[in-house]
């Protein structure tokens, strides 16, 4: 009884040891569509003569420790050898990975052992915010829709608000699976403006170290003035607004103080029109004794009026009589006036005849 529980546990020790002599690692590999899928497999044990691959237990390439990687009908599987790990260690390397290639991955050790991991493939899709950046008051209620699609598996989808991370209470989420076993995610975020702000809708799986991001912006009409970054735009209003008005103004006195000055100097011909006509004038009320109205004129052109005057008779010394004297006056004015010519006598006597032309 003693002898066969010593053999045992002989046997036990004997099966750990071998199980400890082989690694497969990682454990669990999970890959994006169309990356490289790499798994080593190290052994300790210098008596394995032949190392076998398989995908989802079809074997896909074979490893001889005498002569190494042999030919494989696969092109996409290879291996490498690795000096990381002490004693006998290959890469198997799986590239261009699809979805048909998720599953177990098996390193098998001929007449020693085997180890398994499991293989995860992925696939990115897109994601973006529906619409164009937004403008809205302040205290305005706005609505963000956003669309991840292609994805496998599903998604995880978050919301970012001036790159703080929003509650998952303040959004929702609806999901739905296309034919080729991809997931479309849409969701949809409402909040209150406060101020301009960056929103981005983030989406990601395992695989993706980085998530895809698309963003809008907001812009909050009534605080765009108050904002240090935002100051640019109503300053640079305001500047061009008051450039316009100052050149409107300076035209516009230039304009009253050119017409100021003009009907402030007559031109060469209207004065000497007028020094004429003013002339004119006054010769014909020298010789009426009369005065003219210098005053009045009306619109037509200029005439020119001759005026005759007859004196009464003189006396001469020996009782014939004499002559009349007579008075001409012509003169010429810019307007067509109605002129009086008032012919008085050299003397105190009655005016005979009196004609006017």
């Amino acid at each position: 009884m003693d002898i066969f529980s010593l053999l045992v546990l002989l046997l036990s020790c004997r099966i750990q040891a071998v199980g400890a002599q082989m690694k497969l690692s990682p454990g669990t590999l999970t890959v994006l569509r169309g990356e490289e899928a790499r798994l080593t497999c190290s052994t300790s044990n210098t008596h394995w003569t032949v190392m076998v691959w398989l995908l989802n237990g079809t074997a896909v390439l074979t490893i001889s420790k005498e002569i190494g990687v042999l030919p494989s009908i696969n092109p996409n599987v290879t291996a490498e050898k690795s000096s990381v790990s002490q004693g006998d260690s290959w890469v198997f390397v799986l590239k261009n990975t699809q979805r048909h290639n998720q599953g177990q991955v098996t390193c098998d050790l001929q007449g020693i052992d085997r180890k398994t991991a499991s293989l995860f493939v992925q696939e990115k899709g897109s994601v973006r915010v529906i619409g164009e950046d937004k403008l809205a008051f302040k205290g305005q209620s706005v609505l963000f829709e956003c669309q991840a699609a292609g994805w496998y598996p599903q998604p995880t989808l978050q919301w970012q608000v001036n790159d703080k991370k929003v509650s998952q209470g303040e959004y929702n989420i609806s999901s739905e699976e296309s034919g080729k076993s991809l997931f479309n995610v849409t969701s949809n975020l409402s909040f209150t403006a406060a101020k301009s702000s960056n929103v981005d809708c983030l989406a990601s799986v395992s695989a993706l170290p980085t998530p895809l991001k698309s963003s809008v912006r907001l812009t909050v009409v009534a605080e765009v003035v108050q904002e240090g970054d935002d100051c640019t735009v109503p300053v640079a209003v305001t500047a061009s607004l008051s450039a316009v008005l100052l050149l409107l103004l300076l035209c516009i006195c230039t304009v009253l103080w050119y017409r100021q000055r003009t009907q402030a100097k007559l031109s060469p011909q209207e004065t000497i029109r007028f020094d004429q006509s003013v002339s004119g004038r006054s010769l014909v009320a020298e010789a009426t004794r009369g005065k003219v109205n210098l005053g009045y004129s009306s619109e037509g052109p200029t005439v020119l009026h001759k005026t005759t005057c007859v004196l009464p008779l003189k006396p001469k010394c020996d009782g014939v009589p004499q002559v009349p004297d007579v008075v001409s006056s012509s003169s010429q004015s810019l307007h067509s006036e109605n002129q009086a010519q008032v012919c008085l006598e050299e003397s105190s006597k009655n005016i005979r005849r009196i004609t006017t032309v």
